[in-house]
Order: structure tokens, then C-alpha cells, then sequence
């Protein structure tokens, strides 16, 4: 099984996190894959049984504007009907609404998220970083 871990990190608390999933994901039995999205290409990323993309909050509450969305538009028009994604991200204001967002974005494109929720509030604490591996673990388990 196939993962893809991408993302996109300024202070490096995204980083952290893809990190966290890819380490998990891997010791549960997947191939992983992991990347910055600037040098992803949507093609490849779409080959992966699991996709899982990563953002900081950013501006008015969005995702990253100057390469993560270009690359999830990118992936809406190749499409994303049935796609298993997992989205997460860390934030510095606000409630998660960007997060909320996207996960409905996804949705609303035919994706199945596999988990929901993976935000942490500036730098990831223990508890993100356990709620990102057992996510990235069940993820895995149940595509095996």
C-alpha cells in the first residue's frame, strides 16, 4: 500500500507533523512517500492509495495560496472522486475554519477522508503528534 505525504510548512509545525504521519504510516506496513508540495507533481500524487496533504492556516483562514492551492485545484481537476485523503495542518488564530473548509472542499469533490480533526494549534504538542500516528496507523490498517 501507497501513501503520499505532502505539505507545505513555514515554521516548520506542519513539517513536524507530516513527519509524525509518514514515521506511523510506515511502521504500519505502507510504502511512504514524503514531500514538500512545491516539488510534488498531482499526477504521481494521485497514484497513491492514500493521500494525505498538508497546510498551515494562512491569511483569512485558507489554505497555503502560493503552491498549496494551486496543487489541490490541480488535483479537483484531475479529480478526486473516491480518493482516500487525509488533510491536516497547524494554525495560529481562529477556530480551524480553514480546516473545516478544505475538509468540505474535499468532500464536496468526491473525496473520502479517512479521518478528520488533524490540526494543531501552533506547534504540535504530544497529543497532536499521538492523534496524528494513530490516524495515519488506522488509515493504513484499513487499506490492508
Amino acid at each position: 500500500m501507497k501513501m503520499n505525504v505532502l505539505y507545505w510548512s513555514a515554521s516548520g509545525n506542519t513539517q513536524m507533523m507530516a513527519e509524525t504521519l509518514a514515521s506511523s504510516a510506515r511502521e504500519a506496513g505502507a510504502q511512504v512517500f514524503i514531500q514538500e508540495v512545491s516539488k510534488a507533481n498531482a499526477n504521481e500524487a494521485l497514484l497513491s492509495d492514500i493521500l494525505a496533504l498538508g497546510s498551515p492556516a494562512m491569511g483569512a483562514e485558507v489554505i497555503e495560496e502560493e503552491e498549496m492551492e494551486p496543487f489541490v485545484s490541480a488535483l479537483e481537476k484531475k479529480g478526486l472522486s473516491g480518493k482516500k485523503l487525509l488533510l491536516f495542518g497547524s494554525y495560529d488564530w481562529g477556530d480551524g475554519e480553514w480546516m473545516r473548509d478544505w475538509q468540505d472542499r474535499m468532500k464536496a469533490a468526491g473525496a473520502i477522508l479517512l479521518c478528520e480533526d488533524l490540526i494543531a494549534h501552533n506547534a504540535p504538542d504530544e497529543d497532536d503528534l499521538n492523534l496524528l500516528s494513530n490516524a495515519a496507523k488506522k488509515a493504513v490498517a484499513t487499506l490492508s
